[in-house]
């Protein structure tokens, strides 16, 4: 059997040092790719976290997030406040980008920040800003694009046409001036489905102090053969034998029908709040309690 010539053994060994240098610049070329993939991701998650903070109300404040550029790596921070420079500082959630990747343009309105609003969960910085690899791959970039409907996308901004209408949480607060401690049930009506009415024991969801209630749930409510759920959340922010400060969160996302809130005690119902199907209207319920709502 014939072997191999010393030259044809050099060729050989030589095509193995090829392939393998053509092989790890490709690893290196996805890793680095998968860094710049992640990155724009963990900025659109910190974008949706600081918008769904807003919406929830979270504190009774407004969040947003500031992109810092001025050493590398660069970092974004998730921010409580309604803007970076009147944030509090002490809920600041900073991240680092990788050190393969920068920012490299801003375009959010003159500023280098986007805050969400309340209730609508759109921004007054709408625009977008470009991260890029660094060094030999810089022409290897990612858009992040915020539209002032709220939506936040990978890519170029949609057009307006094609674009969600504005989301809403419907998130108010009210005071009830009277003893909400000792009532009995809370009570859900829907006006339109009387039999997916839903009475809650109010007692269940007390603290042992009678200080705190909270109950969260959903309920099916509908014609029969296409109930939709309806979310809801609703809990104190105080609570004492002579006043109560009531928190309803209805996401205009989750929700599509009438709703009215009564409070119960011993056969005796006070209306706290009513909403309309689309949510567009909230207003008081019919107690002489109530103040009206408070759109957070």
């Amino acid at each position: 059997m014939k072997g191999f010539t010393l030259v044809e053994l050099l060729i050989i060994i030589a095509a193995i040092f090829i392939l393998a240098a053509m092989a790890g610049g490709s690893f290196r070329f996805f890793g680095r790719a998968t860094d710049l993939n992640n990155n724009a991701e963990e900025i659109i998650n910190a974008l949706r976290l600081a918008q769904n903070k807003t919406l929830a109300s979270e504190g009774a404040s407004q969040y947003g997030v500031y992109f810092a550029t001025s050493s590398l790596p660069n970092q974004y921070v998730l921010f409580k406040g309604s803007s970076y420079v009147s944030r509090d500082v002490s809920f600041d959630e900073t991240h680092q980008l990788s050190k393969k990747t920068e920012i490299f343009e801003i375009n959010l309105g003159g500023g280098k920040e986007a805050v969400f609003n309340k209730v609508s969960g759109n921004t007054n910085q709408s625009g977008n800003l470009k991260i890029r690899l660094l060094i030999e791959d810089s022409l290897k970039t990612k858009v992040i694009s915020i539209a002032q409907s709220g939506r936040i996308v990978a890519g170029e901004e949609l057009s307006p046409d094609i674009l969600p209408s504005p989301r809403d949480s419907r998130h108010v607060h009210f005071t009830y001036s009277a003893n909400a401690q000792d009532a009995l049930t809370l009570k859900l009506v829907f006006p339109d489905y009387s039999g997916d009415n839903l009475n809650i024991n109010f007692q269940t969801y007390l603290n042992a102090a009678k200080t705190e209630f909270l109950w969260e749930g959903t309920v099916l409510v509908g014609p029969v053969g296409n109930k939709t759920e309806q979310k809801l959340k609703i809990h104190t922010h105080s609570l004492t034998s002579s006043s109560a400060q009531i928190s309803v969160h209805r996401d205009r996302r989750y929700n599509d029908k009438a709703l009215w809130i009564l409070l119960g005690d011993n056969g005796i119902d006070e209306e706290l709040l009513r909403y309309s199907a689309d949510g567009l209207t909230t207003t008081k319920g019919q107690s002489i309690y109530v103040s009206e709502p408070d759109w957070q």
